[in-house]
């Protein structure tokens, strides 16, 4: 079987047949929606695969946005990663090169998710029409995942048992540089604090009990609590952020009844972090102890720290080589740079050099969840230029003839990248193993108790808010 061929077929379909799913990236990106929100993304997605061929299973894990789409019946199962929810507060007009909200404080693709899902399914149709067409026994399912930007949607399909059946996943996400290497990445947990006081006049506060003395005791605690763990290289730190989002009555002249503390952290190990929540529960309860208040925990979500698969990764390295990243014209070359001289930075356009093969540290994501399933490979791709990510520059190039043309390369790379591990057992057995040894007896247990259901509603009144 001559894999050049095939693949060669999947670029030619994808060449043919790309401005589908240019449109539904479009439409994604004209109409952001938060975590568990994505009903209208979530909707034209299914719509395409439906319409292609896959079968469709929709609001699966208690999440009403998340989907799976399914081709084939016999043969490799691949699971492909599809994302599609947007950030709040990064609205932005698509060629301007000057931060330009479409609507002040609204929420945008500042992560470029509008193109991630719709490349993602551009690759599976893809790659299902090549199967047939050559006669290749596989399957392919199309794992719709809200909620990515607060590491929610994979916990709970991971808990449901979703990933179970899958040999491989791909994936690949937008960014200011092209690399496909054997990637980790920390874990995260995300949980909430609601304390309870009692209300009081200001100029009698003894008859009343201060939640928001409680949390800043708790937070000081957590402040403590920082020397008292081992530290990590830079490229994974471990840190703990938290906030206060919800402070009680506005005037100082009442002693506040309620706050809330919302605590995020990333650790090297899925171990230590666990360890280190408990840690964070004390201090919780101690704060609320000392203030004669109460305190309810309330998760949202927790991920394991990703496991990197060198067989998959060089596969995918390979095929990025051959198919080469994005090029860009001078008028794009331009833009970029202008975008960053208005953010102050350095104008270094947009990077279109592949980096080196090897391992690496990553942005922190919950397509971890997948890596402790199975063996997992992922790229990153530019679409924008450098200067942080998760900002208006990012959401500018979103829609932009740089998300296009990242939308090309990484349809191709996936599809292809797919094709060379179905045809050859041995690569996926190979993988398997590597996965095996890193694991080394650990297998995947889901990070959220069974008892916690997918916090539905979390970014609704921001949403009604943009309507």
């Amino acid at each position: 079987m001559d894999r050049k061929v095939i693949k060669k077929y999947i670029v030619n379909w994808i060449e043919s047949n790309k401005q589908e799913l240019y449109d539904v990236a479009d439409f994604i990106w004209d109409n952001p929606e938060l975590g568990l929100e994505e009903y209208k993304a979530c909707e034209k997605l299914t719509e395409v695969l439906s319409k292609h061929g896959f079968s469709i299973e929709k609001g699966l894990a208690g999440m009403p946005t998340s989907f799976i789409a399914t081709s084939g019946k016999e043969g490799p199962v691949v699971g492909i990663n599809v994302e599609y929810d947007c950030l709040p507060g990064l609205s932005q007009k698509t060629g301007c090169n000057v931060k330009t909200p479409i609507i002040e404080g609204a929420p945008g693709h500042g992560c470029g998710h509008n193109i991630l899902g719709s490349a993602a399914v551009l690759a599976g149709i893809a790659l299902k029409y090549a199967l047939k067409e050559y006669k290749i026994d596989a399957v392919i399912k199309m794992f719709g995942s809200p909620a990515e930007e607060q590491c929610l949607g994979k916990a709970f399909m991971g808990r449901a048992g979703l990933y179970k059946d899958v040999d491989f996943f791909l994936d690949w996400h937008p960014w200011n540089y092209n690399r496909a290497d054997y990637d980790s990445c920390n874990a995260y947990f995300n949980v909430k604090y609601h304390y309870k006081g009692k209300t009081a006049h200001g100029n009698a506060p003894w008859h009343g009990r201060s939640a928001l003395d409680a949390a800043i005791l708790s937070a000081h605690a957590i402040e403590m609590l920082r020397e008292h763990y081992a530290p990590a290289a830079a490229d994974a730190a471990q840190t703990i952020n938290y906030s206060f989002p919800d402070v009680g009555p506005e005037f100082p002249s009442v002693v506040p009844d309620k706050t809330t503390m919302w605590v995020i952290g990333r650790f090297t190990t899925s171990e230590q972090m666990m360890d280190i929540i408990s840690r964070i529960d004390k201090c919780a309860q101690a704060g609320a102890l000392a203030t004669d208040t109460t305190v309810e925990k309330q998760l949202i979500t927790a991920t394991h720290e990703k496991i990197p698969n060198k067989t998959l990764a060089e596969i995918v390295h390979n095929n990025f080589k051959e198919i080469g990243p994005p090029e860009f014209s001078q008028e794009e070359q331009e833009f970029a740079k202008e975008m960053q001289k208005s953010m102050g930075l350095e104008s270094t356009g947009l990077d279109e050099k592949l980096k080196e093969f090897g391992p690496s540290g990553t942005a922190l994501c919950d397509t971890s969840e997948f890596s402790w399933n199975a063996p997992y490979a992922t790229f990153w791709l530019t679409m924008a230029p450098d200067g942080g990510w998760h900002n208006w520059m990012v959401t500018a190039c979103a829609k932009g003839s740089m998300g296009k043309k990242a939308m090309d390369c990484a349809s191709k790379i996936i599809a292809s990248s797919a094709i060379d591990i179905i045809t050859q057992p041995e690569i996926i057995q190979k993988a398997s193993n590597e996965l095996k040894e890193r694991l080394n007896g650990r297998g995947y247990e889901c990070l959220v108790p069974e008892d916690i259901a997918p916090p539905l509603g979390l970014n609704a009144e921001t949403m009604n808010k943009y309507k």
